[in-house]
């Protein structure tokens, strides 16, 4: 789309570059990516697709004195589009030249004159994430529209993000803005961190991005960005995250499976402007729905996998228990706007029907930069996304209610209670007998049944159980629900809404 810069321009190589590329693109009409790729590549099923792989012996740094190392993924399937990659060292600027010799092509019967003019699908970094004995193990992937995931030691990939979210969610449709072009810069011997520019382009937004990788036990991505816009969208989603949520304790699967929970992620978390935080657990609806939850510059916000034991999951294989939370923490004032959660409903684990993003109250103008800076943290501690003494909940909970009748028969009156735990610091030295109060609320189409709190000298907290009646099965519940010490918080919300037609038939 965009010529590379000028070698002797490399020296001065920064973020204000691809911004400078991101401005003059957007005044220019957008012309479609073209694909190049084979019938022959294109009709590769994802078993098709896992047998080109790029080469070992191959791979770009393997010589240089660098803990970094880059693979690259071939096009194929509905990756049909190159991107091109280019690497930027003390020389200038350099784009990274594609070679089907530096790929396996396993059992596939492949016409090697049509790959030799094709490109790259995307990328991934290997660095030793878990052991210095284990050099290549994979730290980031760019694959696909704007999507990249983030690992740090002992994760495995889960959830990923986005650079840019564009009316996610409309009857008109959602548009999927893709990195095309990236700059990698070559880091040196002692470098642990890592600074890949990226340019996007779309029919109605660009934008320039800058993510500087810092892999720890955890890794943190610091996001430099800058978005224009061809003409205004109707839902501008800003540091989108796109997870899976299947079922779990919330919501149990309505038929027999050995795994008791299956998800990417459990809840939506947030930090407000004005210091208030939320948890709002995942569902799997019947019907799409979409949340939006107003703030004022907001602290943080992000899609967390807060359940972390084996035994929640029982899968030998997918490990659910080891995927990223990923904590969005804004850099500098983001104005008024929403934080917005999409759930898409879903039958399969494979697909992913849970975003989230921030959704900003003032668009700019055709023309004039949007600028978005944001710290992203990719991690399997709670500690690390939930920086407050107030206790945070452990778990939430489902069941349908039963009561015992004159007869004494247990009869189900049909009510849905919720048992919901908080653990954290503010509860874990309260007495036994110290009495917390339960600040609760449901909207109008709730009958409240019952409100509770008591300890639970298991997690040294204190569990809440709310038991509801939904009035109108096809309009949803809200609810909002936190405990206090008179006046004092001692825990972030609950807030939480019961879907569509979930009332269990009597």
């Amino acid at each position: 789309m965009t010529a590379l810069l000028a070698p002797g321009l490399a020296s001065a190589f920064s973020f204000d570059d691809v911004a400078k590329l991101a401005a003059e693109s957007s005044k220019k009409k957008y012309e479609a990516p073209q694909s190049n790729l084979p019938d022959e590549l294109k009709a590769l099923k994802y078993a098709g697709y896992q047998e080109v792989r790029y080469r070992d012996d191959r791979l770009h740094w393997n010589e240089a004195n660098t803990r970094y190392k880059l693979s690259f993924y071939h096009q194929g399937m509905h990756f049909d589009v190159p991107v091109k990659i280019n690497e930027v060292d003390a020389k200038g600027v350099h784009e990274i030249p594609f070679n089907p010799d530096d790929f396996t092509y396993g059992s596939l019967k492949l016409d090697q004159a049509a790959l030799k003019n094709l490109g790259f699908a995307g990328f991934k970094v290997l660095y030793p994430v878990n052991s210095e004995k284990k050099p290549n193990d994979e730290l980031t992937t760019f694959l696909g529209a704007s999507y990249f995931r983030v690992i740090g030691k002992n994760h495995i990939y889960g959830l990923s993000a986005r650079g840019l979210a564009i009316d996610t969610a409309l009857p008109s449709g959602e548009e999927f803005p893709r990195f095309t072009q990236f700059w990698i810069e070559k880091p040196g011997a002692e470098d642990r961190n890592l600074v890949i520019y990226a340019l996007l382009d779309s029919r109605r937004a660009t934008g320039a991005y800058r993510f500087t990788i810092k892999p720890e036990d955890d890794t943190v991505v610091d996001v430099k960005s800058q978005i224009y816009l061809r003409e205004k969208v109707d839902r501008l989603g800003v540091a989108p995250l796109t997870s899976m949520y299947l079922y779990g304790s919330n919501q149990p699967w309505p038929t027999p499976n050995y795994r008791p929970e299956l998800h990417d992620s459990d809840g939506l978390a947030m930090h407000t402007g004005n210091d208030e935080w939320i948890w709002r657990p995942l569902n799997n609806p019947k019907k799409l729905a979409v949340s939006a939850f107003g703030a004022e510059n907001p602290k943080g916000f992000g899609l967390l996998q807060r359940a972390r034991s084996f035994s929640r999951y029982e899968d030998l294989d997918d490990r659910y228990e080891k995927r990223p939370s990923l904590w969005i923490e804004p850099q500098g004032d983001w104005g008024k706007g929403s934080v917005q959660l999409v759930e898409i409903p879903t039958g399969d684990e494979t697909n992913d029907n849970i975003v989230a993003f921030w959704v900003p109250d003032q668009q700019p103008n055709p023309g004039e930069p949007l600028n978005v800076d944001y710290r992203m943290t990719w991690t399997i501690k709670e500690a690390n996304t939930h920086k407050t003494p107030l206790a945070w909940v452990q778990q939430t909970r489902r069941s349908r209610e039963e009561v015992k009748g004159p007869d004494l028969i247990r009869r189900w009156d049909g009510s849905i209670a919720y048992i919901i735990d908080f653990v954290g610091p503010s509860l874990k030295d309260l007495p036994a007998d110290k009495q917390v109060q339960a600040q609760f609320w449901a909207d109008a189409n709730a009958e409240v049944m019952e409100v509770n709190v008591r300890p639970n000298e298991v997690t040294q907290g204190r569990r809440l159980t709310v038991r509801v009646k939904v009035k109108d099965p096809a309009k949803p519940v809200e609810m909002r629900a936190s405990l206090t010490d008179g006046q004092t918080p001692l825990t972030e919300t609950w807030t939480y809404r019961i879907p569509v037609n979930e009332t269990q038939p009597k």
